[in-house]
Formats: structure tokens, sequence, C-alpha cells
């Protein structure tokens, strides 16, 4: 028989990094350790985004169609125009290892235009409550394709793809928009 003592079971259920509900506006960043081009290198995303003006958007996976075709191209295109509007910061996260991660990123020469960041375990992911089971197709959970902005790291817009994987609300276009707004 396992035994779990009680301070176990709050201190899970009670902690930073637990999934209590989906973020929204006005929500900070959790303080979560991500990872850029290799396991060793740590990137805690708060700190990321704190005292700078930034984006972040999430696809389901690197490599896929609608992300490699559509999502991450459209955001490399409008690096300038979202850099005219003040944006400090724009980094994509995937459910995926560091090393795939980079690989992507220097298969569409993002160079240092765009932070490709790793959730290898989805925790990033389901901490903001941002995640879905996509085991049947790509072998885990992932995180749901979305767009924020961001000012120090609290979030000013949230795009959240309806059925959570679509290219619609979350795509550049409509982030550019909401800054002219």
């Amino acid at each position: 028989m396992i035994s779990i003592s009680l301070r176990t079971i709050l201190t899970r259920r009670f902690s930073s990094t637990s999934p209590l509900s989906q973020i929204k506006v006005g929500d900070k960043l959790p303080s979560i350790v991500l990872h850029k081009s290799s396991p060793a290198n740590k990137i805690n995303i708060n700190q990321l985004f704190s005292n700078k003006k930034g984006i972040l958007f999430a696809v389901p996976g690197a490599f896929t169609p609608g992300c490699s075709k559509t999502h991450l191209p459209g955001y490399l295109q409008h690096h300038a125009d979202f850099k005219s509007k003040a944006i400090d910061v724009i980094a994509c996260v995937s459910v995926n290892d560091a090393f795939v991660m980079d690989a992507w990123g220097k298969s569409v020469d993002v160079d240092d235009k765009i932070e490709m960041l790793a959730d290898t375990c989805g925790e990033f992911s389901k901490t903001i409550g941002l995640h879905f089971d996509a085991t049947p197709i790509l072998g885990n959970v992932r995180s749901k394709r979305y767009a924020m902005v961001l000012e120090d790291a609290v979030i000013k817009h949230l795009n959240i793809e309806p059925d959570g994987t679509g290219l619609t609300c979350s795509l550049a276009q409509n982030i550019l928009e909401l800054l002219d707004s």
C-alpha cells in the first residue's frame, strides 16, 4: 500500500505549477523553466517577459503542417512590424524537446528573431490550462494553439483557437491588429 502524506497532497494541489484553471487576461505568467536549443539552456518564461513587451504563441507541434507552413512563418514574416510596435520579445513554445525546437527554428531561418522554446514534458502548457490530449495523433499531451500579448509578464490579450488547433485568431496578422487597436 502506498502512503502519501497530507503535506504532499496539499503541496501538489496548491503549488505555483498546479493547473488550477486556464490562464486569462490579467494573469501573470508562472515561473516555469523551458528550454532553448538544448536541455542545458534553461529559460524561465516569466523572467523572459519581465520588464518587456512581448508575444508568446504556442503550437501543437514543431514541423507539423499548420505550424510550419502558416503559424511560425507568419510571425517571422511580420517580425519587423512587431518590432515597430515596441515588441521586445517574440517566443514560440511547443511540447517538444529542445533539439527539435532548435532544428525547426533553423529550418525556417528564425535566427534571433523568435525564441524557440521547448516545453519538454508539457508542464507549462498544463499549468496554464492550455493543453489537450493529442496522444492518438502526436503521441502525448500537447499545447493548444494560442497567442498572447504580454507586458511585464502580464497577459494583456489572449487569443486561443476555439478548437485548440485551428489557424484563425492566433495568427500573426490578428495579433498585429490587436496591437493597432
